[in-house]
């Protein structure tokens, strides 16, 4: 049997989540999130496809892409985009797609 715990989960807060959600990594190609990401610094795009921030999209399999994964992903805690939860907590999500809600847990 599976055990589930509670843990501090990273989010960002609630008066800049417009400006940081995004859709998931593998729905979309890296050129779209890079049109989408466009103009917003505070994209998630920037730390879950971060080949959108080199001149030219390199492979997303690249060292250099991950290692641009790292920096965005500390800039955007240092800049308190993201914060820890001071608390554990268990996480609950919906989906809303075509009128059908979907729930999940977060473990």
């Amino acid at each position: 049997m599976a055990l589930i715990k509670p843990f501090k989960g990273i989010r960002p807060p609630k008066s800049i989540v417009e400006q940081i959600a995004s859709r998931p990594y593998d729905v979309l190609s890296s050129l779209e999130a890079r049109l989408e990401a466009e103009g917003n610094e505070k994209s998630l795009y920037r730390i879950i496809k971060p080949e959108i921030d080199f001149v030219e999209i390199i492979d997303e399999h690249h060292p250099d892409v991950y290692q641009r994964a790292v920096q965005n992903f500390n800039k955007f805690q240092e800049k308190g985009w993201l914060e820890q939860d001071t608390e554990e907590y268990y996480y609950v999500y919906a989906q809303t797609m075509n009128g059908k809600t979907q729930y999940g847990l977060v473990v």
